[in-house]
Order: C-alpha cells, then structure tokens, then sequence
C-alpha cells in the first residue's frame, strides 16, 4: 500500500488521476489532495470526500502525481522528492533533463528504474502518437515522421474548455500554432514531439515533422502519421501488428466512442505515396486519459 499525493487534484488531469487509480485498484493506503488554484476545496475519492488543501506543508508520501503546470512542479517537485517521494510529473518541466526519465510503459517501462526522484509524463500528442508507432518501429525501424495534429481544446486547460462550451474564441476556428513559437518558424508543442521521442524511443537520429494545430472539439487528439522506415513495411501486416500491441486498437470509431477510453486508435493504415518504405494512418487518443493520467498512473504502478 502506498502513501500518494495528487497536486493539481482539481484540474482536468487531477481529477482523471483520482479516477484512475480508482479504476485500476491502486493501492492508495492515504491519499493527500493539493490544488494551487480557487476551486473545489473538497473531492471523492474511492465514495469519501478529501480535502483539497494549498501545498503548504509537504507531507511524506511514497508518490506524489503533479499535474499543476511548469511553474508549480518546478517548485514543488524537488521538495517532495527531498520528503522521499517519487515525483510523476505531466508537466514539462523536467521531460528533457537527462538525469529524469521520459517513460511510456508499452515502449521503455525500464527506464523508470533510472530515476533520481522525479520521472516525466510524455507530452499528450506524443504518447498517443508513439503507442502504435513503436510496434512497427521494432518490425521496420523508423527513420522519419511526418505528423499533423488535431489537438481537443481540453488540452489547453480547464479555462480554455469553459470558453469552448460557452461559445467563445475557439468556435468555427481551428489555431495552427500551440505555444511558443520560435524563430525558425517551429512551436515549443512541435519540439516536444521531436525530442521527447528521441528520448522515449532511445533513437537519437529519428526526424519528426510536426504541425501541432488547435481544433474545436472538447476531448481526444487525432493525428495524421506518415512514417518512413528503413525496411520496406506492409499495410496488412502492420494492421496485424498493431492488433497484438498493448494498448493499441485497430478500429475506426468516433471522438465521443473514444473519450474515457485508455486505448489508442488507428485506421486508415495504407502505403505512402511520398515514401517507398512508407505508412500512412490515423491516430485517436483520449488526451486527458492515456495522453496524461493514465500514463501517470501506469507508471506509478511500476514503483509499486
């Protein structure tokens, strides 16, 4: 049984923590809610209701979940993991560092073993993407990626959803940039997909074309994949693959189907037409869940 701490109880990931881990049973033996934002003072976990406290006081936890943003775990997290916890941040603070893993458990579950007290949650778009990728990665190895996003405004925040459903800034739009934009043109959401899976996939020489684009539905990013290898790969037998992968569905289904769900989607799996040794698909992942608190979760489960 362990101790666990959720910080950022009260966003859109923090709640999906607390579902999850009562979902998946997780051995919670107490449970300490924090939350550094004005909303609910009190949630249900497991039927009873918990306070949701300022992190004043750190308390001695075996794992603590942070989703509250960089700020937040940048500040915290260290002194968390100076009580002894392990750290499991969503944020991406520590996702590049390199003493700090960067786990997706279907794909690299031993690097955990590696960590100094803080472990990274993979970008959304970036887990949903590489869970059916890596399958094929080890039948043909990839070489290059070329990736357009359709990221759900819960992706954004709390505060960004409300204005979604009140009608406001994102209806009849769709934003082609998400954070920061540099000078060659690329957005930091674009260089996460890029670096985080080098760092997941242990390929330093894989090259990810992303365009990382804002559209106006409320859950679940898409994504459009085309992938280069190095072998010559066969649509039939990637389906095939990619049917025995866990974690991976090879199902067409709408956005509301795959909401709440912690698999990952792909159809439309054909030949490229701009690469020889090319795939094309189509990618669908609930963002919130397998793209962020699941995948907490998850690797929580492999400290335990």
């Amino acid at each position: 049984m362990a101790r666990i701490a959720v910080v950022g109880a009260t966003g859109l990931v923090g709640e999906r923590f607390l579902r999850v881990l009562e979902e998946r049973n997780f051995p919670v033996d107490e449970i300490f809610l924090f939350s550094t934002g004005k909303r609910k003072k009190e949630v249900y976990f497991k039927g009873e209701k918990h306070p949701v406290l300022p992190p004043l006081e750190i308390p001695e936890v075996d794992i603590a979940l942070f989703s509250a943003g960089e700020t937040v775990a940048r500040e915290l997290a260290p002194l968390f993991k100076e009580k002894g916890a392990v750290v499991v941040d969503n944020s991406s603070a520590f996702r590049l560092e390199p003493d700090v893993p960067l786990v997706v458990p279907e794909i690299n579950p031993e690097d955990v073993k590696l960590h100094k007290g803080i472990i990274a949650n993979p970008n959304c778009s970036t887990i949903i993407m590489l869970l059916p990728l890596y399958p094929l990665h080890l039948r043909w190895k990839i070489k290059r990626i070329i990736t357009s996003t359709y990221q759900s405004v819960s992706g954004a925040g709390r505060d960004e959803l409300e204005k979604l459903e009140r009608g406001e800034e994102y209806r009849d739009e769709i934003i082609p940039w998400i954070g920061e934009e540099f000078e060659d043109g690329y957005t930091k959401e674009e260089n996460k997909m890029l670096y985080e899976t080098r760092k997941i996939m242990h390929e330093p020489g894989i090259m990810v074309e992303a365009t990382c684009v804002r559209v106006p539905v409320p859950y679940v990013h898409s994504l459009s994949v085309t992938v280069e290898f190095e072998k010559r790969p066969n649509p039939e037998e990637a389906s095939e693959i990619l049917k025995k992968a866990p974690g991976v569905r090879v199902e067409e289904r709408k956005l509301r189907e795959i909401k709440d769900r912690d698999e990952v989607f792909v159809w439309r799996i054909r030949y490229s037409r701009v690469f020889e040794n090319g795939l094309s698909m189509w990618v669908a992942g609930d963002n919130l869940r397998k793209g962020a608190a699941t995948n907490a979760v998850q690797i929580a489960e492999l400290l335990t």
